[in-house]
């Protein structure tokens, strides 16, 4: 018989500091599982990429050729967005709705402020002057064409564009989401004249009701497409010319992956790619020790995601909460909260003296006063080294060297003497109002959507998580903290237990209550013609067709609300019958959302939502084997000092993960190092190593 041949698998995610591996080699039913870490490049995310790419292949003796596929998780689409440099886009709009992107909903950022900004105003990501009018009116509800297409306004406007070297373009038209013939008419003629710029239609972004969001989203789309599309080619040639022939997929927002052709169209699905990897990966490290209910605090160098996962469910957020820098971007993303507190968030004293952190970062250049690569300003890593809870000759296994005596006298000069405090005052100071920035996102996540954290798990992760895992737990009153087997890398290995996903929507209006036969069989037509849409792409990504799933939604509201929450359908079409499944399931989901229920109310559908699925193989980690009663000092390393959250400086051992077996408990105090990441076991505190690989910390 023919032994079945090796396949190997790459998930690689990009941080703000560092770029996260992992590699996965199966045969005969066995898996190998390789990680690494490599510092990020911020100039050109790819160099990072290849690097590190190339030298776990090396350490796994995996020839390039013998990769098959390398999901990436990428967070260039949202740097783009946060730091204001996207393409400059042109616009085409129904003549009188210009400045629909200015207006947007005459929202005040702030209320009571005097000095607020208005991002949507004052960094606009199209300029009036690129956003010209075009005579059309399609009418509603039929989408009846009232006034035809300019076709000749059309074309001076993309002659002007020409002019102006402008490389995107976006046709957002007022009612295209009844009729988009307009729409797709204007997109040709625009590129018969400007046949290389990234040109889209809002029908084509994002097919639903809502002027303002749709124009955004479409805007959005093309304020990162040009980059972003140019980024995934130069990264799959780059690739390809290295001898990796592997089929390239990229994490999107909604938690599924997509080929890089789709993530380049829609380039606003891969918005919040880097942080949904995490939650993914935290949800399956949680189903190997049994548990469900959890909330994931990946801690990175830059910055904090926050998310909470009931009962095993990965929620999705609601339309009207999915801004990224303070724009509406109608794509759907995970609900998780990003503040600014990580390994190289700065500490510093404000103009009125108050001592902050975050949510500046020193980044990977120059990183953190102790890597002495010319940082000035202290971190939260520097507090760490100074407070004996990151031993210099052990971060990344010793390939990082640190400096102490740079980041003492950095929180010294900074912090230290300013405010009459010692050394270790100042550095544990950091990490109590780290910890509390950090512990209030993770309240709004979870308290704040109806969920009590003395019935979750903390599971922290990313290079600093586990250093903070404890603290925040019992901030928070969370049961237990677990740390997952490489918590340095959770988030690549998400990478490579996520799905293949594809979703589709369209605004259908109906009063579900009021529903006759009729109306719901246009709404069977439109979800079939959804599903339609889904089937053909998994199949252009040669997904058999008995391979795919698909998830039907409506996005539901009392009748009068503002937005809409999602509802799941039934499987086939929706009846006479059953339709009130899809009445109790909004019903349920606004309950859980704001704490009550209008169940007499009127209920109506705003858009379907179709999602189109294709199950991976998960990735299998290698089991631990069992301690059967032997004790942990074969992984004891050294003891030093270490101060703890109450000020105590303990004489604490150190331990290798990599040593400790199943059954294993390691007492505090304790410090348990492996390459990629260090996790703080307190006074009083005991960690449980399970054969899983995760470790369950007490609180």
């Amino acid at each position: 018989m023919e032994a079945e041949r090796e396949v190997t698998k790459i998930g690689v995610d990009v941080g703000g500091t560092f770029t996260d591996l992992v590699l996965e080699t199966t045969k005969d039913g066995a898996s190998r599982v390789h990680v690494h870490k490599v510092s990020s490049t911020p100039e050109d995310q790819s160099k990072g990429v290849l690097r590190g790419i190339k030298e776990i292949c090396q350490a796994a003796q995996v020839e390039p050729g013998d990769v098959k596929l390398v999901v990436h998780g990428t967070t260039i689409a949202t740097n783009i967005t946060l730091e204001h440099n996207g393409a400059e886009v042109g616009m085409l709009t129904t003549r009188g709705f210009r400045d629909i992107l200015h207006i947007a909903r005459h929202k005040r950022p702030h209320n009571f402020s005097m000095q607020f900004d208005v991002p949507w105003q004052s960094k606009p990501l199209i300029k009036r002057r690129n956003r010209i009018p075009i005579s059309e009116r399609i009418l509603p509800p039929s989408g009846a064409v009232d006034t035809p297409l300019n076709e000749q306004e059309v074309r001076e406007a993309a002659e002007l564009f020409k002019k102006r070297g402008l490389t995107a373009v976006v046709v957002a038209f007022l009612f295209s989401f009844l009729n988009n013939q307009h729409e797709r008419r204007a997109k040709e003629i625009i590129q018969e004249v400007l046949p290389d710029a990234y040109v889209c239609c809002s029908s084509e972004v994002v097919d639903v009701i809502r002027e303002y969001e749709r124009f955004s989203t479409t805007a959005m789309n093309a304020y990162v497409g040009p980059r972003t599309s140019r980024y995934l080619r130069n990264l799959e040639r780059s690739l390809k010319e290295a001898g990796f022939n592997a089929a390239l997929r990229i994490m999107q927002s909604n938690g599924g992956i997509g080929t890089t052709q789709t993530c380049s169209e829609k380039a606003v699905t891969i918005l919040m790619s880097g942080p949904a990897g995490g939650v993914i990966a935290g949800r399956w490290a949680g189903g190997m020790s049994g548990v469900d209910n959890l909330i994931t605090v990946d801690i990175g160098g830059t910055s904090a995601d926050i998310s909470t996962i009931p009962a095993g469910e990965i929620k999705i957020m609601n339309p009207r909460d999915t801004y990224v820098g303070d724009y509406p971007v109608l794509a759907p993303m995970i609900d998780l909260a990003t503040i600014g507190a990580g390994g190289g968030s700065i500490a510093y004293l404000d103009e009125g003296g108050a001592f902050r952190v975050g949510p500046r970062s020193a980044g990977a250049d120059p990183g953190p006063v102790c890597y002495a690569k010319g940082g000035k300003e202290p971190t939260v890593t520097d507090a760490q080294v100074v407070l004996g809870r990151l031993d210099a000759d052990k971060l990344l296994g010793g390939d990082l060297k640190v400096d102490p005596d740079l980041a003492r006298q950095a929180i010294d000069g900074k912090l230290a003497r300013p405010m009459g405090l010692s050394v270790e005052e100042a550095a544990l100071g950091i990490i109590r109002i780290v910890n509390n920035n950090m512990a209030l996102a993770i309240r709004a996540n979870s308290v704040a959507r109806g969920f009590d954290p003395r019935d979750f798990a903390l599971m922290p992760f990313g290079g600093a998580g586990p250093l903070h895992g404890v603290a925040l737990a019992r901030i928070v009153s969370a049961n237990e903290v677990i740390v997952p087997p490489a918590p340095g890398i959770t988030a690549a290995v998400g990478l490579l237990v996520t799905d293949m996903q594809y979703e589709f929507t369209r605004s259908v209006l109906a009063i579900l209550n009021e529903a006759d036969q009729k109306t719901l069989d246009n709404i069977n037509v439109h979800a079939e013609k959804l599903e339609q849409l889904c089937r053909e792409r998994l199949v252009a990504d040669g997904v058999p067709p008995e391979e795919h799933r698909f998830v039907r939604i409506a996005e539901c509201r009392y009748q009068g609300q503002g937005f809409e929450l999602r509802a799941e359908m039934p499987g086939g079409p929706v009846t006479l019958e059953n339709k009130d499944i899809v009445m109790e399931n909004f019903h349920r989901q606004h309950k859980q959302d704001y704490g009550y229920a209008f169940e007499g109310s009127l209920v109506e559908v705003v858009t379907l939502r179709v999602i189109g699925v294709a199950d991976v193989e998960s990735l299998e980690w290698p089991r631990l084997g069992k301690a059967n009663g032997t004790g942990i000092d074969s992984a004891y390393l050294f003891s030093r000092p270490t101060t703890f959250d109450d000020g105590q400086t303990l004489e604490t051992p150190r331990y290798d993960r990599g040593k400790l077996l199943a059954g294993h408990e390691i007492p505090g105090p304790g410090i348990i190092i492996q390459h990629n990441s260090t996790t703080l076991v307190p006074p009083g505190c005991t960690a449980r190593v399970l054969e899983s690989g995760n470790m369950h910390v007490s609180v």
